[in-house]
């Protein structure tokens, strides 16, 4: 078995930890906190990991019809409101409880895997791939909703570590998309983003193309952010206006420029 095949599944068991720490002891009032997720709670997030892992291993979904899909932009949001709605009648120790159950279920499935099963076909988001391929991709969304509910009741953490770093490595990699593809800025343009106490990520425009550039160079354009900005901003929680009215984000060189990346930085699917 390739040891990176077990180091994707050790990502998922930091991050579903964290979030098993992170819960433990929460009143129902802060299980019930709203976050930046239209609609959707703290006990919201949990219920839906634990629906996606379900759904992922095979176990139909329940067969519920959602009073209200108002705050849903896709269809696949209207999906994954499902197993959500279905999940609010309960406690939120409930869904915790049920989150430990699934993911211990499914990291015991995962430790006993071989080679052919992680290069098995598998449904990700970004289309047909490999298990190995989805696990990363489970690793950034789990992550990410552990980052909501983080928000939402002031307890900031779980920013570095592996997990941590396999997620923000998948959102700053794609810096070069969203300068040279989603804002589309000119040839010859150089955009820096400066994430404090993070990472600073520099690219430029050459032959109709983003890559990267030195950190010296003289940017155009600029986006400065403390890193909770950037992950609100990159996973579509904020927008511009959100961030600027907060004052945690600042645009230089070129505001016009690198407004119009800030208002490309969400990548997630």
């Amino acid at each position: 078995m390739a040891e990176g095949d077990q180091v994707l599944v050790d990502h998922l068991e930091e991050v579903w930890g964290s979030i098993s720490e992170l819960c433990e002891g929460l009143s129902e009032q802060e299980w019930k906190t709203m976050t930046d997720l239209p609609g959707w709670s703290v006990q919201d997030n949990v219920s839906h990991i634990v629906d996606i892992e379900q759904r992922l291993d095979g176990r139909p979904g329940p067969e519920h019809t959602p009073a209200d899909l108002s705050h849903t932009r896709s269809e696949f949001g209207a999906l994954n409101e499902v197993g959500v709605d279905w999940r609010r009648s309960r406690t939120g120790a409930e869904v915790l409880e049920e989150f430990r159950t699934t993911t211990s279920e499914r990291l015991a499935r995962f430790r006993a895997y071989g080679p052919d099963d992680f290069e098995a076909d598998s449904w990700t988001p970004l289309g047909p791939g490999k298990v190995r391929d989805l696990l990363p991709i489970r690793t950034l969304d789990c992550w990410v909703h552990e980052q909501d509910i983080r928000r939402a009741l002031g307890r900031p953490g779980h920013t570095s570590g592996p997990a941590a770093e396999t997620a923000l490595d998948r959102l700053f990699g794609a810096f070069g998309y969203v300068v040279g593809k989603k804002a589309g800025v000119p040839e010859g343009t150089v955009v820096r983003l400066s994430v404090e106490g993070s990472r600073t990520v520099t690219v430029g425009m050459t032959d109709g193309r983003a890559g990267p550039a030195p950190d010296d160079a003289e940017p155009d354009a600029e986006i400065v952010c403390d890193l909770p900005t950037y992950i609100a901003l990159a996973t579509g929680r904020w927008d511009r206006s959100t961030a600027l009215q907060r004052g945690v984000l600042k645009l230089g060189g070129d505001e016009d420029m690198a407004g119009r990346v800030a208002d490309a930085l969400n990548v997630m699917p």
